[in-house]
């Protein structure tokens, strides 16, 4: 079905989506997973056709780990409003998107583990 991303298996995702675009040095990928969250990964730009093919159109979760694609965020956020846009990386946010984010966190502040969790779990709360 056309405008349906399907898993790498061919099959549809039955949980949350996570796209991670950037190297995922901090395992917050793994992490999220952990936590049955399907991980599609984005290597090299984050393009408009990058995106859609990782199926950013059902993913609960965008995650940014390289600042140098953060025109990424926008161009997530255009093909899917209730994607969370997060931001984990050392370095901050150019002002032109900051604003279009809504979480930057610094690896050398909170855990991948803590991060994972507290996205997973603060879903609930979003949703309300």
């Amino acid at each position: 079905m056309a405008g349906t991303p399907a898993r790498p298996d061919g099959g549809r995702a039955e949980g949350d989506v996570a796209v991670v675009a950037g190297p995922d040095e901090h395992g917050l990928g793994e992490e999220l997973a952990a936590f049955g969250v399907e991980i599609r990964r984005i290597e090299g730009l984050v393009t408009a056709d990058a995106l859609a093919d990782a199926g950013i159109a059902d993913a609960a979760y965008f995650v940014l780990t390289d600042v140098e694609e953060a025109t990424g965020i926008p161009i997530a956020k255009e093909l899917n409003p209730s994607v969370l846009a997060v931001t984990y990386a050392e370095r901050s946010l150019p002002a032109f998107v900051a604003g279009v984010s809504d979480l930057a966190i610094d690896p050398a502040l909170m855990d991948a583990a803590t991060v994972a969790e507290e996205l997973v779990d603060g879903a609930a709360d979003r949703a309300a």
